[in-house]
């Protein structure tokens, strides 16, 4: 039985998304993988199934470079979604950006577990599952 259900990717990348993607079908611990090019679209999506946790993933990986809604306004919005969820989902940014200012943002942030410069590689997703089966209940599961 595979450990994980659903992962979302939120990143307005289609080579990026096509990328991950088959990164992480490679490891073979996920049975599926949800794609949004923006957090509007993701943070729909997780308004309209908050009140059926088979329908929610268990990690979202997000990008914060995106239109329509980036990944900071997303993480906004979630903090309020979030208690209302039936589902506790584990968040990594993903993101190309080396910025001080951007990592440090988003360590305070406490639905964020950590924060993961691009690539996903098959090795830090390996990770960041491991990570989540050992403590499933942990708010912080740093990958590196």
């Amino acid at each position: 039985m595979k450990p994980i259900n659903l992962v979302a990717l939120i990143d307005d990348d289609e080579i990026v998304q096509f990328i991950e993607s088959a990164v992480i079908k490679s490891t073979e611990l996920v049975e599926k993988i949800k794609t949004f090019s923006n957090g509007e679209d993701a943070f729909n999506f997780l308004k309209a199934n908050s009140n059926n946790p088979d329908l929610l993933p268990e990690i979202i990986l997000l990008d914060l470079n995106m239109p329509i809604m980036d990944g900071f306004e997303f993480l906004e919005k979630y903090i309020v979604l979030s208690p209302k969820l039936g589902k506790k989902i584990t968040i990594y940014v993903v993101s190309s950006s080396i910025s001080q200012a951007d990592i440090e943002r988003v360590n305070q942030i406490s639905e964020v577990s950590d924060y993961i410069i691009k690539p996903i590689t098959k090795e830090k997703f390996i990770k960041i599952v491991s990570l989540l089966i050992e403590n499933p209940s942990s708010d912080k599961l740093k990958v590196l």
